[in-house]
């Protein structure tokens, strides 16, 4: 195909993402309140008692709950989206190469919305349990709503692309780029870049730092697993056809 019309087909599959993005707000936007009192329930039910949460912003109440329902749209939407990526690369593809990328899309996929859950049941419980618990005597808690909101959107991001390691790791060997030796070799460089990537990716608490640092090098010895799996029986089929 000609380079135009692969722009052209870009362009019909980033319309067709965006697409799906607005028919899944549209469908939620009526319930954009309890959307986000559910995501804010983890604070709330840690909140002092005759504490609450505030809106400093005059348009806050009104703008935090649609803010919070379009990302909720992408999160939902997310299948369809990686889809319409897959539909664009596949022709560019191998056959070999697709049946390899079927179970990956799908990991990815499933990965990325246990790393929003692990994230909501796990680390949110546990984070705002110690935030709420080590401020100084005399000082009256109220979260405002946009800056949890900003929060817990860049936790959500974090544990959702964290959980993408084994991928990540697979296709790394996959393409070439690096192998499984060199990963393990790389171990101790790891175990740091995980603790400094939850640090900055994080509030600035032991416990969230660490419930996100501990899973990616747990899923970074899964993908190595994988990965190795993987080259294991690309080998054995090469030595098949040879």
């Amino acid at each position: 195909m000609p380079l135009l019309s692969h722009l052209l087909e870009l362009r019909d599959r980033l319309l067709r993402s965006v697409l799906s993005i607005l028919i899944v707000f549209v469908a939620m936007v009526y319930w954009a309140n309890d959307i986000y009192l559910f995501i804010a329930d983890p604070l709330i039910q840690r909140l002092p008692e005759n504490a609450s949460m505030v809106a400093i912003d005059i348009v806050a109440p009104f703008l935090t709950p649609f803010k919070t329902t379009a990302y909720v749209a992408v999160f939902v939407a997310m299948p369809y989206i990686l889809h319409q990526i897959w539909a664009f690369v596949s022709p560019g593809l191998y056959r070999h190469e697709k049946k390899f990328a079927y179970p990956l899309l799908f990991s990815s996929i499933l990965l990325f919305y246990a790393g929003l859950a692990f994230a909501y049941f796990v680390v949110f419980p546990l984070a705002w349990d110690f935030l709420t618990a080590v401020g100084p005597e005399g000082i009256d808690l109220s979260p405002d709503i946009s800056s949890y909101l900003s929060i817990v959107l860049k936790l959500f991001f974090a544990f959702g692309l964290a959980f993408e390691i084994p991928v990540a790791t697979v296709l790394l060997v996959w393409s070439g780029l690096t192998t499984v030796d060199s990963l393990r070799e790389k171990r101790p460089y790891v175990v740091v870049g995980a603790f400094v990537i939850g640090m900055l990716l994080t509030p600035p608490d032991v416990i969230s730092q660490t419930l996100l640092a501990i899973p990616m090098l747990i899923l970074f010895e899964f993908g190595i697993f994988f990965a190795k799996f993987s080259t294991q029986n690309k080998d054995a089929k090469k030595t098949e056809q040879a």
